[in-house]
C-alpha cells in the first residue's frame, strides 16, 4: 500500500500572507488594533513593528501591562467559543504590520492542522509564563529591578546575536506604569543606569549586555534611592 503524501502545513507562509478569513493590516503608531471593551471577532499576529496592551481601571487609570514583539500574538480573548470581550487595548508604538485572522478560520486552522495549533498553544503557554514571571517580578523585587528587567525584555535580550540593542522610544510615565513605581524614580534609575554604562540615552535608549548583571547578578553600587533627584530630562521624550 502507498503511503499517503501529506504536504506539511506551512506556519510561515500561512502567518505572512493574505488569505480566507486573513488579511494584512497597517497600524500607524498611537493607534489601536482593537480597544478594551470590545467584541473579539479576530485575532493579531504581528509581523513588523512594536506595540502594547494597556488597561483602564474603573476610575479612569490606565497601566501599561506588556510590550508586544514580532511574532506575538494579540488578542487570545478570541479562543473564547461565544463573543469574547476584548480585556486590555492593543496600541502601536511604532508602524506596525500585522495579520488579521477571523474567528472563524482560527478554529478552522487549529482544529485541522497540528502544527499550527502547537505553534499556537506554545505562545500561549510562554505568554502565560511570562505573566508569572511579571506578578513574582512585582510583588519581590525592588523597582529599580524590575526597571531593568523591562529594558532587557524590550531589547530582546536571550534572542541569538544580540549583544545590545535600541529599544522603541517609550515614555518615563509608561515604564512606571509598567513597574509600578514614579516617573521620578523611573528618572533617577535610568541616570543611574547610564553613568553605570548599562545604557544610553539619547533620543533613544540603548541597552547594553551589562544590564543582565543587575539581574543575575545583583551588581549595583550601594547606594540610597529613597529620595531621589531628578538629575536630566532627556530631550526629546515623547
Amino acid at each position: 500500500m502507498a503511503e499517503r503524501n501529506v504536504a506539511e502545513f506551512d506556519n510561515a507562509a500561512f502567518l505572512g500572507s493574505a488569505g480566507p478569513g486573513r488579511r494584512i493590516v497597517h497600524v500607524k503608531p498611537r493607534l489601536a488594533f482593537f480597544s478594551q471593551g470590545e467584541h473579539a471577532e479576530a485575532i493579531f499576529y504581528l509581523q513588523r513593528g512594536r506595540a502594547k496592551l494597556t488597561v483602564v481601571s474603573t476610575n479612569g487609570k490606565e497601566a501599561t501591562i506588556t510590550l508586544l514583539h514580532p511574532g506575538d500574538f494579540l488578542g487570545e480573548e478570541s479562543l473564547v467559543p461565544e463573543t469574547g470581550i476584548r480585556t486590555a487595548t492593543a496600541t502601536a508604538i511604532t508602524g506596525c504590520t500585522a495579520l488579521r485572522i477571523e474567528k472563524a478560520e482560527l478554529f478552522r486552522v487549529m482544529h485541522e492542522e497540528q502544527t499550527f495549533s502547537d505553534l499556537f498553544l506554545s505562545f500561549v503557554l510562554a505568554r502565560s509564563i511570562r505573566t508569572q514571571a511579571d506578578l513574582v517580578d512585582q510583588l519581590f523585587n525592588s523597582s529599580e529591578k524590575r526597571l531593568a528587567r523591562i529594558l532587557l525584555l524590550m531589547a530582546e535580550f536571550g534572542k541569538p546575536g544580540r549583544a545590545e540593542a535600541l529599544i522603541p522610544r517609550i515614555s518615563q510615565e509608561a515604564l512606571a506604569e509598567m513597574i509600578g513605581t514614579t516617573r521620578s524614580r523611573v528618572n533617577f534609575f535610568m541616570n543611574r543606569f547610564r553613568k553605570l554604562g548599562l545604557i544610553e540615552y539619547n533620543s533613544r535608549i540603548r541597552v547594553h549586555k551589562s544590564l543582565l548583571n543587575v539581574i543575575l547578578l545583583d551588581q549595583l553600587p550601594e547606594r540610597n534611592t529613597a529620595n531621589p533627584l531628578l538629575l536630566f530630562t532627556p530631550q526629546g521624550e515623547p
